[in-house]
């Protein structure tokens, strides 16, 4: 929600941080409180609060723990429908997906159509599959996303096309397959054996050497002008072992599912979504800032020569039709 933010360079970063040390202290504190109220091995799983409750006699608190988690679920559903929405617009922005979707409502400033779409469709997907089958999806999704956010900080902070040399470049990709790799050898290791480490002593050493490598013989080609991820690499190397071990304990068949939806989304992707959106690229690339906003928004002029000359001043743009 960046550009819906009034100063995203101050406030983004105060609301992540913010946010996330509220929530991980409340977390603790509410885990301090359980095991204060029950031993560790009466705690029930399935409801561990209200039972504790119910065990030191205040069994009218169950009703105001199940107001706070159906609050909470709603929260969830909304931040989602929220993050969603937004990456649906942006992608439509592209032309990978139709225009319309990027439209931004005129008083609120959020895109309306892409909400009721994503919200629409989430919703019945929601009604007619099962809990786990949904659960499970939505970590692979959320663990992979965040693995392939954690290696693009690296890749966009090592390496600038046409400044970074080949052999630094090499070098990046050699240290980044090994961080990869042998977490990808770690989390496999941990899920065939459960009492070994004998490749612990094979798998950590070498994730623990390629991030060395890439923090002391790879130079920074981009730095942060105004905020940037602190500890690089050793925060990013680290999300990736971290992500891909927790892939590690999620069971075989909702990665059969994830994998036929990342297939039908690739094949669309190559075959439609690449074209349309370098075709936009190179249709616009000589238009002003003044034309990209009406694009952003979702209402796109197609591009004529007469629609480039308008640009430069020889015709009328307005005389230029709209897409549907």
């Amino acid at each position: 929600m960046a550009e819906e933010t009034k100063n995203p360079a101050k406030d983004i970063p105060i609301g992540l941080v913010g946010s996330m040390v509220i929530t991980i202290a409340l977390y603790c504190i509410m885990a301090v409180t359980l095991c204060l109220m029950q031993p560790f091995e009466s705690i029930d799983p399935d409801a561990p609060f209200s039972n504790a409750f119910e065990a030191v006699g205040w069994g009218w608190a169950q009703y105001v723990i199940a107001v706070g988690a159906l609050k909470g679920m709603t929260s969830v559903l909304l931040v989602g429908a929220v993050g969603q929405a937004r990456y649906l617009t942006h992608i439509a922005r592209t032309h990978m997906l139709p225009p319309w979707f990027a439209k931004v409502h005129p008083k609120t400033g959020t895109p309306i159509n892409a909400t009721i779409v994503m919200l629409s469709a989430t919703a019945v997907i929601a009604f007619f599959t099962n809990l786990n089958i949904l659960s499970n999806l939505l970590s692979i999704s959320t663990l992979f996303i965040f693995m392939l956010v954690a290696v693009a900080l690296l890749v966009r902070r090592y390496y600038v096309s046409d400044q970074t040399t080949k052999e630094n470049r090499n070098k990046l990709i050699v240290f980044l397959l090994l961080i990869i790799g042998s977490s990808i050898a770690t989390a496999a290791y941990w899920g065939v054996s459960k009492h070994g480490w004998v490749a612990y002593c094979i798998t950590v050493p070498i994730w623990l050497l390629a991030t060395i490598g890439l923090w002391l013989f790879v130079p920074h080609a981009r730095d942060p002008k105004l905020w940037g991820v602190p500890l690089v690499p050793w925060l990013p190397s680290a999300s990736i072992a971290i992500n891909i071990f927790l892939l590690g304990s999620i069971d075989k068949d909702s990665f059969i599912r994830f994998s036929v939806w990342t297939a039908v989304l690739l094949l669309y992707y190559f075959f439609f979504g690449l074209h349309a959106s370098y075709d936009t690229a190179k249709e616009y690339e000589a238009i002003q800032d003044g034309t990209w906003r009406k694009i952003e928004e979702g209402n796109v002029p197609p591009v004529t020569k007469s629609g480039i000359d308008a640009e430069e001043g020889r015709s009328d743009p307005a005389t230029s039709s709209q897409l549907p």
